[in-house]
């Protein structure tokens, strides 16, 4: 079985680990899986506005010059105005840079970074999967190492009954 340590990959026999050691890699390993679920949704909420954003320039053809529309100033105030290009886009392209763009380029700018989220959310979903199979692991020695412990408990409790 095997355990991360920082960057390097360290090779751990879970059956030498104590309780504690077990019950603290457990507690690690759940902190681990929290973040990847917490990183999973943020890049399906990421994947989803490409997509939307894709999505909206297939709306856009030369007839919908001059149709009004609302335009985002922030992410929840709009205002109204028209198209006056409809050939050409303007993209946020993050950190508040904005590229002007034509369609095509737009929606191959859209595809490209819904393809590129994509496989970072599968990257994360093998890493979540890999983590929660070690914690499973771990979770079954500590389920063997209790049961041990109780077993002995019992029988030493069994012999002081005997002796009495």
């Amino acid at each position: 079985m095997a355990s991360q340590d920082g960057p390097q990959l360290q090779q751990v026999d879970l059956t030498k680990l104590s309780l504690p050691q077990l019950t603290q890699l457990r507690q690690q390993l759940d902190q681990e899986l929290s973040v990847f679920q917490e990183s999973l949704q943020t890049l399906k909420i990421a994947q989803q506005k490409f997509q939307d954003s894709g999505d909206s320039l297939e709306k856009i053809t030369p007839k919908a010059e001059g149709n009004p529309i609302l335009v985002p100033l922030t992410g929840s105030m709009y205002v109204p105005g028209r198209i006056a290009d409809a050939n050409s886009v303007i993209v946020d392209v993050g950190t508040g840079y904005f590229v002007q763009k034509d369609i095509d380029g737009a929606k191959d700018y859209f595809r490209r970074k819904v393809n590129y989220v994509t496989e970072q959310m599968e990257k994360i979903q093998v890493l979540g999967l890999e983590k929660s199979k070690i914690r499973d692991a771990v979770m079954d020695v500590v389920e063997i190492k209790f049961q041990a412990q109780l077993q002995l408990q019992e029988a030493a409790a069994a012999a002081a009954a005997e002796k009495s």
